[in-house]
């Protein structure tokens, strides 16, 4: 299988001859995609297409795989220092003058760790990009900690990583992996990666995956029990890493790279709610931390920087927020920035709108934008998402968050009064979800729907009976859709902030009752809410944290978090609340 558009060359080291393919610009920086196990140079197509347009894109079968020749005999054809060999031979190939920007997942990444931390190679590296595979010197250096000062924790890390290692253990034994891959298991592996790890259908894996898994069986044989019983002792990157982590990696505990900044002192964290082919399922953010990676170290931007503590998950992520102009709206936004995401601040007030996206701009994040939006207005929602898709891309965050408060017993709530609530708080949830949710999930790449409901939700009260409704509403949209969404890799989750100290209080409606009466109610509210003084930065960090642990449903404040409890285990208590009348 030849990439398309792709210019193809052999180059010949240690008596095999490699097949490399190069995409884009030869004058632009050189990107060097290596391919693990039992995978050939096509892993990358997807990522490679993306990066194709700013960068000189590399890509090279390793010796035995795809459309490079295998070495005679195996056993000792695939130790480390050949496949240092190789890359050397390639990158002096495609790119002699300059150093190039390494990045390996599994296997192509364990040997990239080879290549970044030994003296040869210095000079010729400018970056390095590791995804699910570690050094195998750091790798027995860390069972070396666990098994000289045993802990329980320790001792628990080392088990589990073992019972991950598992295929390991298959691959050094003689001959049966070959049978395997040469029969029933190379006929099933394209549907148990679509199955198991969602990989999409299509050309990949490509027709020499039974020889490739074959070859790539003496990687492991060659070099895993030697290098694991006498790590190097000075297995330290001379140059800058990018560690990108799937937290949902089958083969791969986190825990490996606790330690890492005492073997890299220039290192970068992403970590992705994904399994383990990432380069297939979620090319879109790679590409995109790639690039910036690379331009960070080869364009003199600044590095990416871990300025909050979900820096590592949400840097370069689009993120859309509505109601962005005040509080939790604005609060979401800022906290968005600060984690390095891209954001779209969307307001019917374009002016408090454009506010929050310059003040994101300032705090971290690398772009923001201003989208004037009435939520619901469906023909207004419609060109909005329009104008994102065409403008900025499919959002990986979405959070529906405008909203309108209106408190007032039932009989004295009018239709119209029902109508305005609905269409904000439950039509409004539903246009978003409707447009912005159907791209993510048509694009197979993951994302998250939040949802801000309240605690009103599950407390039900005399005094709010429209405004409950449409939380109720929300809360439940939340959790069918999250049912709905989660084969498809789109998490969706509902939060109930609870008493905090925004301005919906300022602008909530009282049904029933006369101007005066009704400024004098929102006065009083707020200062009630002002007395709690519960921040909307909690709540903002909150939906941050939903999103990163994919949590359901998230009351906020202590006293959401109880009325939740009550609406579980003693429902009858908060209905005999509900009958007290708040005053005012």
């Amino acid at each position: 299988m030849t990439l398309k558009g792709a210019r193809e060359r052999r180059v010949a080291t240690g008596g095999v001859e490699l097949c490399v393919a190069e995409l884009g610009d030869p004058e632009q920086p050189t990107v060097v995609l290596v391919h693990g196990y039992p995978d050939s140079k096509e892993v990358w197509s997807e990522v490679a297409v993306r990066l194709a347009d700013r960068f000189h894109v590399v890509l090279y079968d390793v010796r035995g795989h795809g459309r490079s020749t295998a070495p005679k005999p195996l056993r000792g054809g695939f130790t480390l220092a050949k496949l240092t060999d190789d890359f050397l031979a390639v990158v002096d190939a495609v790119s002699p003058d300059r150093p190039v920007h390494l990045v390996g997942h599994d296997w192509g990444s364990v040997q990239s760790w080879e290549f970044v931390t030994v003296g040869r190679t210095e000079g010729r590296i400018a970056s390095f990009t590791s995804i699910s595979g570690p050094s195998l010197d750091h790798f027995g250096h860390w069972i070396n900690a666990c098994v000289r000062r045993p802990t329980p924790r320790r001792v628990g890390q080392l088990l589990g990583q073992g019972a991950k290692s598992w295929y390991v253990y298959l691959l050094h034994t003689p001959a049966l992996p070959e049978l395997a891959w040469r029969g029933p298991l190379g006929k099933r592996w394209p549907k148990i990666l679509q199955r198991v790890e969602k990989v999409p259908g299509g050309a990949y894996p490509t027709p020499s995956l039974a020889s490739d898994a074959a070859h790539g069986a003496w990687l492991y044989r060659d070099n895993v029990r030697a290098r694991l019983l006498r790590p190097r002792p000075d297995a330290h990157a001379h140059a800058p890493v990018q560690l990108i982590t799937p937290q949902q990696d089958a083969f791969l505990s986190e825990r490996l790279y606790d330690d890492l900044e005492q073997w890299v002192p220039r290192l970068t964290r992403r970590t992705l709610p994904a399994k383990h082919w990432v380069p297939r399922t979620r090319p879109d953010q790679l590409a995109s931390w790639i690039a910036e990676f690379v331009m960070s170290v080869d364009g003199g931007r600044p590095e990416p920087k871990a300025i909050g503590r979900h820096a590592d998950r949400f840097g370069g992520q689009l993120v859309l927020i509505t109601g962005a102009g005040s509080g939790i709206g604005r609060a979401t936004a800022f906290a968005f920035a600060e984690a390095g995401a891209r954001v779209v601040a969307v307001d019917r007030d374009a002016e408090a709108a454009t506010r929050t996206a310059e003040l994101s701009r300032l705090i971290g994040a690398p772009d923001a934008w201003a989208e004037p939006a009435d939520v619901s207005d469906e023909q207004a929602m419609e060109r909005l998402a329009e104008k994102v898709h065409r403008e900025y891309g499919v959002l990986d965050v979405l959070v529906n968050n405008a909203g309108i408060g209106l408190s007032g017993s039932f009989f004295a709530t009018t239709s119209e009064d029902w109508r305005k609530v609905l269409d904000v708080n439950l039509w409004g949830v539903i246009h978003g979800c409707r447009l912005f949710g159907a791209r993510m999930a048509e694009r197979g790449q993951g994302g998250h729907i939040v949802n801000i409901a309240s605690a009103a939700a599950f407390q039900p009260s005399r005094a709010l009976p429209a405004y409950a409704t449409s939380k109720a509403a929300v809360l439940m949209l939340s959790e069918c859709l999250r049912a709905e969404l989660a084969g498809q890799g789109v998490g969706v989750n509902a939060i109930c902030p609870g008493i905090v100290n925004t301005n919906i209080t300022s602008t909530a409606r009282f049904a029933g009752v006369d101007e005066a009466e009704e400024r004098r109610r929102q006065k009083n509210s707020a200062r009630l809410y002002g007395l709690r003084n519960y921040p909307p930065e909690k709540a903002a960090e909150a939906i941050l944290d939903a999103v990163a642990r994919n949590k359901a449903v998230v009351p906020v404040t202590p006293e959401a978090r109880g009325a939740h409890l009550l609406s579980r285990f003693l429902p009858g208590a908060l209905r005999r609340l509900a009958r007290v009348e708040p005053k005012l």
